[in-house]
């Protein structure tokens, strides 16, 4: 079996290594405000919830980008969720356009207005959430932004009996290159109780 020490490989090895170990990740889709008020977006695939309550969610931007320029200046922004309908879009947007472009334009996107911040999101994308910036952590070399989610916005096509639907949502999960995870089986397996477990009901 290979292992390795992270101080025996170079930065961008130890990159692809844990990028393709560490899979599949959610895609936070950031929309956000940049130079002279040009909206922008850009997929960011290490990307989770902190806390439910206050809800707060995080993405790391590797390196110094656009998008942690623009939250920086204007601490808002939005994540809209990708589906494979949007995997073409969503990696158009990933060029590493000049700081003023507007990649909504860029890649055919039709923009629609948030509730509670500025920052637009992807009209297509069945669910999104509107934050605030909480704090940006930087460490290492990925700079972490925490955000506080001031609102949420699910489709009526994904949601059903007060859920989220994910066959429906179908979401797009990042692996590593150009490798995504396509919605595949669901698999739905109930946490066992310590009771159900010491019974042998479980």
């Amino acid at each position: 079996m290979p292992t390795f020490d992270p101080a025996d490989l170079s930065p961008d090895a130890t990159y692809h290594l844990l990028s393709a170990l560490v899979v599949p990740r959610p895609i936070a889709w950031v929309g956000s405000i940049g130079r002279d008020g040009v909206p922008n977006l850009a997929p960011h695939s290490f990307f989770n919830v902190v806390s439910s309550d206050p809800p707060i969610v995080h993405f790391t931007s590797t390196g110094t980008k656009d998008t942690l320029a623009n939250v920086r200046a204007h601490p808002e922004f939005t994540v809209s969720l990708v589906t494979p309908a949007l995997l073409a879009a969503m990696n158009t947007t990933a060029v590493d356009a000049p700081p003023d472009t507007d990649e909504f334009a860029l890649a055919g996107l039709e923009p629609v207005g948030s509730v509670t911040v500025a920052p637009p999101r992807v009209a297509a994308s069945p669910a999104a959430l509107e934050c605030t910036v909480r704090t940006v952590l930087s460490m290492g070399s990925g700079h972490m932004v925490f955000g506080d989610v001031t609102h949420l916005h699910v489709d009526d096509a994904v949601w059903r009996d007060g859920r989220v639907d994910h066959e429906a949502l179908a979401p797009v999960g990042r692996l590593s290159g150009s490798r995504y995870a396509m919605p595949g089986t669901i698999t739905e397996l109930k946490r066992p109780s310590w009771t159900d477990l010491e019974a042998g009901t479980a």
